[in-house]
């Protein structure tokens, strides 16, 4: 099945990774995580004490949103260049995959990502088309060329020929793309339990976590191959 080979396909590249990272390209997985809350508890934590569980307060303030566009290096576990912002826009997203570009701009780069349409957009199309010095035209948005279509564009940025290429997931396999795995992290440790008093404050929390995580970044362990299981 199609599925099946495009599965292990994503799996086989998480496999060479940690040697495609020795020999100078990188293999990334990249997402947004939006409307993450900034939720300040209405009153404050009572804290555990002898025969007296911890008391938390139920009811928030809510202070905003922010959407944090991430991108996980799969062989050594580091994340690089978040973003964190009002919105995650086609723009947004370009910008972030410019900015992760920048921390090695010569090397190859192979992103992991899901179908979503600003993954697969003009302004992505027209970045790598830059940075690895594609001078063709690229046509027209919604008419001609490489920008006619989503399909198109997703085709030209999935092109292995390219030093810059997207390998996209298949449809409803959101698992399998690992910096899933790290948003799940940040959920756990600082998302869940939190408590912030601004936008800005939850801002400068996550990326204060997110400093802490790459002091001691480590690649998640992936034991899966694709191939369906031994009964």
């Amino acid at each position: 099945m199609a599925f099946a080979a495009h599965v292990e396909t994503v799996c086989t590249v998480y496999a060479y990774a940690p040697m495609l990272e020795a020999l100078g390209c990188h293999v990334a997985s990249t997402d947004e995580m939006t409307g993450i809350q900034a939720l300040e508890r209405a009153a404050p934590t009572k804290p555990l004490r002898p025969g007296c569980p911890e008391r938390r307060e139920h009811e928030y303030i809510r202070h905003g949103t922010r959407s944090l566009i991430a991108t996980f290096n799969v062989a050594t576990g580091a994340l690089l260049a978040p973003a964190l912002g009002p919105t995650r826009t086609e723009a947004d997203f370009a910008a972030h995959i410019a900015q992760v570009l920048d921390t090695d701009p010569d090397a190859p780069w192979l992103f992991l990502a899901d179908n979503l349409n600003t993954h697969q957009s003009e302004s992505l199309v027209r970045l790598v088309a830059a940075r690895c010095g594609l001078l063709d035209d690229l046509g027209v948005k919604g008419q001609a060329g490489v920008l006619r279509s989503q399909a198109t564009r997703a085709a030209f940025l999935g092109d292995p020929a390219h030093r810059i290429q997207f390998l996209y997931t298949p449809r409803h396999t959101s698992w399998l793309n690992q910096i899933e795995l790290w948003f799940s992290v940040l959920v756990r440790r600082v998302l869940k339990r939190g408590n912030f008093a601004s936008a800005d404050a939850l801002r400068e929390r996550i990326l204060a976590f997110i400093a802490y995580f790459n002091q001691t970044a480590a690649p998640f362990k992936w034991t899966y191959k694709g191939r369906p299981l031994c009964q």
